[in-house]
């Protein structure tokens, strides 16, 4: 039998890959904003396609991944993720970005739904809280993905030839080091409504979970517009705010399990919760470099365990299918991911990407108070 630590490297490898994507796009959304010359609004809607390519892509990963597997699934989406990154580039208006982005979120979704119930799987085979070391991954790769960006600004490259390099050079090591022998479950299950939808007690873990992912798709895509706007940084310092997100998130996700295992799920989340809530307001206080760097530095701490623990709990109910469950959650949870970038756009047209900014505060509150229903059903 194959070495669970091969089959922890082979997951961790596809959420890298996943997290890079991300963030080398978002690393160079604001040249592509400039380039097209984008309002906040429209960016906004731009941006609402990504969540709803997402959004309908879930039922049909999750059904799909129960029938065929999660393995086959989680490749098969990677290299279409990939090469849903380079449209980005190629896109030479509002509407062609907002079809390029639909295609984008929808790969990105799908590969969500997979790779998560794939890292369920391993998991449970490892009898430990390891899902936080897979999202620490995806932290990683994003905050790599981040940096990518501003090697590229500081080189000269353009959009195309930096998610050209990047997109190709790092599909190619992730498919590499995935390619170990695991046997996925495989059930036909009962068939889900075309919105995958939580139902019973996954409703809770679903809004908790709609919650830290909607900040951390906030941070994501307006972080480095944010430092742009707000405090006055150069285009490569502001390519570093989600990087120092995505560096504190990486290293408590990381240790993620540690934690879990002491203090368990549901006091885990309450602590995020309430970093997430400190690191909001530290944010919208200031205009100033530092602090707003050192507030997303919080809000990577507070968000880091929420998604994790959300779908440890999917993946462990007793009445839902894992890839279902996990499409489930997923359908609030990552569609927030998607949904918090336009909604910040929207509210910042009106009110200032300040203000707008300061919604996620009353959010990461609601995570502290909805932290009873992260613990694992099992």
């Amino acid at each position: 039998m194959m070495s669970i630590v091969a089959a922890w490297r082979a997951v961790a490898a596809m959420f890298i890959l996943n997290g890079a994507l991300f963030g080398i796009w978002a690393s160079r959304i604001p040249a592509i904003r400039d380039r097209l010359e984008l309002s906040h609004e429209a960016l906004g809607y731009g941006l609402l396609f990504m969540a709803a390519g997402a959004v309908c892509s879930f039922p049909i990963t999750g059904r799909l991944t129960d029938r065929f597997g999660a393995v086959a699934m989680t490749r098969i989406i990677a290299v279409l993720y990939t090469g849903s990154l380079i449209l980005l580039a190629m896109a030479d208006g509002l509407w062609g970005l907002a079809v390029f982005l639909f295609v984008f979120g929808a790969f990105h979704g799908s590969m969500d739904v997979a790779m998560n119930a794939w890292a369920a799987e391993v998991e449970q085979a490892y009898d430990k809280p390891v899902m936080s070391s897979f999202h620490a991954m995806w932290s990683l790769g994003a905050g790599l993905g981040a940096l990518s960006g501003y090697v590229a600004v500081q080189m000269g490259l353009t959009v195309l030839v930096h998610f050209l390099l990047t997109g190709g050079v790092v599909v190619g090591l992730a498919l590499a080091s995935s390619w170990v022998s695991w046997t996925s479950r495989q059930s036909q299950g009962p068939q889900s409504t075309f919105f995958a939808l939580p139902s019973g007690a996954l409703i809770l873990v679903g809004i908790a979970a709609l919650c830290g992912a909607l900040g951390e798709g906030a941070v994501a895509d307006w972080s480095a517009i944010y430092l742009r706007d707000i405090t006055g940084a150069s285009e490569s310092v502001a390519a570093l705010g989600y990087a120092v997100f995505s560096v504190t998130m990486v290293a408590f996700r990381l240790a993620g399990a540690l934690v879990i295992t002491r203090f368990g799920p549901v006091v885990s989340a309450r602590f995020g919760g309430i970093c997430a809530a400190l690191g909001v307001f530290t944010v919208v206080s200031t205009a100033t470099i530092l602090p707003v760097l050192a507030g997303f530095a919080l809000m990577g701490i507070g968000y880091a365990v929420i998604m994790p623990l959300a779908f440890s709990r999917a993946a462990s109910d007793p009445n839902v299918p894992p890839g279902q469950a996990i499409a489930s959650v997923a359908t609030l949870g990552y569609g927030g991911l998607l949904i918090g970038p336009p909604l910040i756009g929207f509210l910042a047209e009106v009110f200032g990407l300040r203000l707008a900014f300061a919604v996620l505060l009353p959010l990461a509150v609601l995570i502290v108070l909805l932290a009873g229903a992260l613990r694992r059903a099992d």
